[in-house]
């Protein structure tokens, strides 16, 4: 299995889209330090992820959840959940 995942920053609580095929040693890493691109934002929480059984399909979907439309779809998707974030605020 493939997954695609967006993390939630807690510091920044800005959005960041990845792929790996496993999930959880993937948020260790991350969360641990050792992935540059989020190593200035932990902790971070994983609000959404998709499995896929395809290695090319689970690329292309990260690819697409990282562009604007795929943001949209994101936040759309998870109104919700955004919409409970900014009442703690």
């Amino acid at each position: 299995m493939y997954y695609v995942y967006v993390l939630q920053s807690l510091k920044d609580k800005e959005l960041y889209t990845g792929f790996a095929v496993d999930l959880e040693k993937r948020l260790y890493k991350h969360n641990n330090g050792s992935v540059s691109a989020t190593k200035s934002r932990k902790p971070l929480k994983l609000i959404y992820y998709e499995v896929c059984v395809d290695k090319r399909d689970a690329t292309h979907r990260e690819r697409y959840l990282k562009t604007s439309w795929g943001k949209r779809y994101v936040k759309n998707r998870l109104k919700n959940y955004f919409r409970s974030m900014a009442t703690v605020r």
